[in-house]
């Protein structure tokens, strides 16, 4: 979820991240435990799904530091679970900030891992497993930041919400749950969007402000034909009508757009990336379909979700024998829709674009919904600014849309503006969420912690 703009390196050291590292010290070593502690959870979909095992031991460390056990609800659904826990505020009319996270992990097999997955290994500064990225780091450091405000006596003005879904890497039912009964809220908050780039050097390079996502969606194209004896070809083949479809939606371009949130990313990205680069940012703002800018900007793999609708094929069945005229191909078209474009339209634009009556296009239930990008607010943008700012001077704050999907979509899809802002910094080469030996550095616990508190209190006094 921390896919952001492509833009060149600030340059800025690292000035302050070992100065502030004792800030927290008790919730500091609180969010390291129950990383470990969460890591060791097999919160996978499925037979031995232990993601409500994980929420009761959440729970537990909540009822422990200071949280009455009755705000806080565990709801099992299928083999997960979902957890609501309530830090009450004073005010009885001002509505209340949501944060949102996830308790469960992307599949691991131990035979494909140096280290086993689902054991938790500190080594060389880093901590290693599934979920030690995506997102149990984030979590922990939330819940641990949560503790520690109840440590100190803190009582917000609004309500703050912790909404922790059980199958976001999948089905996503629990998020949908969760969103048809709590959607009045001033914002939401996603702790797994957003986030922090890294030179190989360790300096910083951009932070990104999650404001809107794509919406995802699959479509099957399917043609089929009486087929035969291979000896005897005729002039229908399935596989060679699918073939030309996959041609055609190769060479085909969705036009170029644009909203607040990538308008502010390309316009922010333009003052540091290089000539040509920051040439087709600033000629896609003032017309999004210039052929010549959007042709640099979709040649950046970080940039071409950026500016429209991206269609991709997947996967491809066909045939039922190496001596047999096929009688069916199949394929799978993945894409990643732009905020405003239904679902509905790029099925009848791939229809349009393949141009042949034999095809028959089935659009999939993907299990997502669409949303519409979320309002730049000043208030979160300045005080996300400020909380960075503290770490890494300078760095820019770049607003981002993910090119993925993310819990928060269910709840903008409910009128809720929601922001992806973890404020973990990761060097590219230490990104393993989803892969294989997933790792990440310990020294973004005591910054984030840091964080999360500057934030919570920012928007909650």
């Amino acid at each position: 979820m921390r896919v952001l703009a492509g833009v060149a390196l600030v340059g800025l050291a690292l000035a302050s991240g070992t100065a502030r590292a004792q800030q927290n010290p008790q919730a500091e070593a609180q969010a390291l435990e129950m990383l470990k502690r969460g890591i060791a959870f097999r919160t996978v979909a499925g037979p031995g799904n232990q993601t409500p095992d994980y929420a009761a031991y959440l729970k537990a460390q909540l009822v422990a530091g200071g949280f009455d056990s009755a705000d806080i609800r565990i709801e099992k659904v299928g083999d997960t679970a979902y957890l609501v826990a309530r830090y009450p505020g004073t005010s009885r009319t001002a509505k209340p900030i949501y944060i949102s996270g996830h308790m469960d992990v992307v599949e691991a097999r131990p035979e494909d891992w140096t280290r086993d997955p689902f054991t938790p290994i500190v080594e060389n500064g880093y901590i290693f497993g599934r979920g030690a990225t995506d997102m149990k780091y984030d979590l922990s450091n939330l819940v641990a930041t949560l503790i520690q405000l109840k440590r100190e006596g803190y009582r917000p003005a609004r309500d703050i919400v912790l909404l922790a879904s059980g199958d976001e890497e999948t089905s996503m039912k629990t998020t949908a749950l969760m969103a048809d009964q709590y959607h009045d809220a001033e914002m939401l908050l996603n702790i797994d969007g957003g986030g922090g780039s890294l030179d190989e050097n360790g300096k910083p390079e951009i932070f990104g402000l999650q404001g809107a996502e794509k919406t995802y969606a699959d479509y099957e194209l399917t043609f089929t034909n009486p087929g035969g004896h291979s000896s005897a070809p005729g002039k229908s083949n399935a596989i060679y009508s699918l073939a030309h479809a996959l041609d055609r939606i190769e060479a085909y371009q969705f036009p170029g757009e644009i909203n607040e949130i990538t308008r502010a990313g390309f316009v922010e990205g333009a003052k540091t990336a290089d000539a040509e680069m920051a040439r087709a940012m600033r000629a896609f703002l003032v017309n999004q379909q210039d052929p010549k800018a959007l042709a640099v900007l979709r040649s950046e793999p970080g940039l071409i979700g950026q500016t429209g609708t991206t269609c991709v094929a997947t996967m491809v069945t066909a045939g039922h024998a190496t001596n047999a005229l096929p009688q069916r191909a199949t394929a799978n078209i993945n894409c990643r829709i732009f905020p405003g474009t239904s679902v509905e339209s790029v099925a009848a634009t791939l229809a349009k674009v393949v141009g042949d009556p034999a095809l028959k296009l089935r659009t999939l239930d993907s299990g997502t919904v669409a949303s519409p990008a979320s309002p730049l607010r000043p208030d979160l943008v300045a005080l996300v600014t400020q909380g960075i700012h503290a770490r890494f001077p300078g760095v820019p704050i770049v607003p981002a849309m993910s090119a993925g999907a993310s819990d928060s979509m269910w709840f903008r899809a409910k009128g809720v503006p929601s922001y992806g802002v973890s404020p973990i910094f990761m060097k590219g080469s230490d990104s393993f969420a989803h892969g294989l030996n997933e790792r990440t550095p310990l020294s973004e616990i005591a910054p984030s912690i840091t964080y999360y508190k500057f934030l919570l209190k920012g928007l909650t006094r």
